[in-house]
């Protein structure tokens, strides 16, 4: 779980092993990243991808509520990811602290402490984001082909408690909604359903 918190803060632009040197056209990008996404919301969202110098960039410009990430080629395996837009601002800023070189401890404090002076906000309603996922084996990054992949849910409540919401700190059984990070302002509920559902 501290992996899954680790790409959610960091915008999901962690570098780890090479899994290819450059990135995936746009057109695999955008087909790829919107799997994320509910099926009647994949047409209009908005694309994030990467450049020819794996630089992120929009790919897409969106008509609905939707921005989507798609799979950074410095990871191993497919990991995409679509949020709702109130979301940008603390997905944006997550990405520009990665970018500058700020550890993960770094990035939770100076969002925490941004947040609560007002630099920018989180939504006051809840908002979801999607992660789909799938390892190397399952994923072909030429034609944007998966097979096995796995959908988890995440609802951002921010300061939300165990107390205010009723939900338990970890699953009591796979697929149980929990919350994590409560209190602060990155507090949601985690789904994560069982592997082949």
């Amino acid at each position: 779980m501290k992996t899954f918190t680790f790409l959610l803060v960091a915008g999901f632009c962690t570098a780890r092993a090479f899994a290819q040197t450059t990135a995936p056209t746009p057109d695999i990008q955008i087909k790829t990243a919107v799997l994320a996404a509910p099926a009647d919301k994949r047409d209009g969202a908005m694309v994030y991808g990467y450049s020819g110098n794996n630089e992120l960039i929009v790919l897409r410009k969106g008509t609905n509520e939707y921005v989507c990430l798609a799979d950074d080629p410095a990871q191993k395996g497919l990991n995409v990811s679509c949020y709702h837009k109130g979301l940008e601002p603390f997905m944006a800023r997550g990405r520009e602290l990665k970018k500058a070189g700020k550890t993960t401890a770094e990035i939770m404090k100076i969002r925490e402490e941004e947040e609560k002076a007002g630099k920018w906000k989180m939504p006051k309603a809840p908002s979801s984001l999607f992660v789909y996922s799938a390892p190397d084996s399952s994923y072909n990054a030429s034609t944007g082909a998966v097979k096995n992949g796995y959908l988890r849910y995440v609802v951002y409540i921010p300061y939300a408690t165990a107390e205010s919401t009723g939900l338990p700190l970890k699953p009591e059984s796979p697929g149980m909604p929990w919350i994590m990070d409560p209190g602060t302002h990155r507090a949601h509920i985690m789904i994560n359903p069982p592997a082949g559902k």
